[in-house]
């Protein structure tokens, strides 16, 4: 990790830490007023979305340029998978052996674009309920105006482009986005209860030897999953 990704997360941290003490006292009176109590669940939910928000915005368009950093030769990079190669050119330029291929930095920064979005689709799916093909298009969209946003200097806010929009950053980040809905899912599996088996014995009307009618049989419900 770069001296400036640490300095994008330590501005993240203290972004999210500015909007949770800001919407945390309304968010405990809507809940008081609502259930009568406040409930923790809540509380945490929209910090983890408070904290996954604002370190994703830090680490995408913080460190902002500064007089002095040279400016990019190139803003535009429009080659999917253009990173495999950049891995090869990586080797081929350090001197390193092709099992070594993880060890570049080319390569664990397709991972971090990955695992950038992967908490997007988790909550996608876990707290919005969307399924696969809305959660894909949820970070496709957020993935492009991330890209838009990088493209465009910041809409005009920063002095020139200092970030490359990339199509394999849209590739990566869907996948990343894809991959949460899939973690999320099997959470959401493993956690359900299961329905207890029953079976539900109707009422009979008997008929005695003497030809008169027996009191029906009571309508008795039996928990298969009940130990007897």
């Amino acid at each position: 990790m770069t001296n400036a990704q640490v300095t994008a997360l330590q501005y993240g941290l203290i972004g999210f830490f500015a909007l949770w003490a800001t919407a945390l006292i309304p968010q405990l009176i809507v809940l008081h007023a609502r259930h009568g109590r406040v409930r923790l669940r809540p509380v945490l939910t929209m910090a983890a979305v408070l904290l996954y928000a604002t370190m994703t915005l830090a680490v995408t368009f913080l460190p902002l340029p500064g007089p002095g950093v040279k400016r990019l030769s190139q803003t535009v990079q429009l080659h999917p998978f253009q990173w495999i190669a950049d891995i090869h050119t990586e080797l081929l330029k350090h001197g390193l052996p092709v099992a070594d291929w993880f060890t570049t930095q080319t390569f664990q920064q397709a991972t971090m674009n990955v695992l950038l979005f992967v908490p997007l689709g988790f909550f996608a799916r876990t707290l919005w309920k969307r399924g696969l093909i809305g959660t894909t298009l949820i970070g496709l969209t957020a993935s492009l105006l991330i890209e838009i946003t990088q493209l465009t200097a910041n809409f005009g806010t920063a002095p020139y482009v200092y970030r490359i929009f990339d199509v394999d950053d849209l590739l990566n980040n869907t996948g990343g986005a894809m991959l949460g809905w899939i973690a999320g899912a099997l959470l959401l599996s493993l956690v359900r209860k299961p329905v207890p088996s029953t079976v539900e014995f109707q009422p009979e009307v008997l008929v005695t030897a003497e030809g008169s009618l027996a009191q029906p049989l009571g309508r008795e419900r039996i928990d298969l999953a009940q130990v007897r």
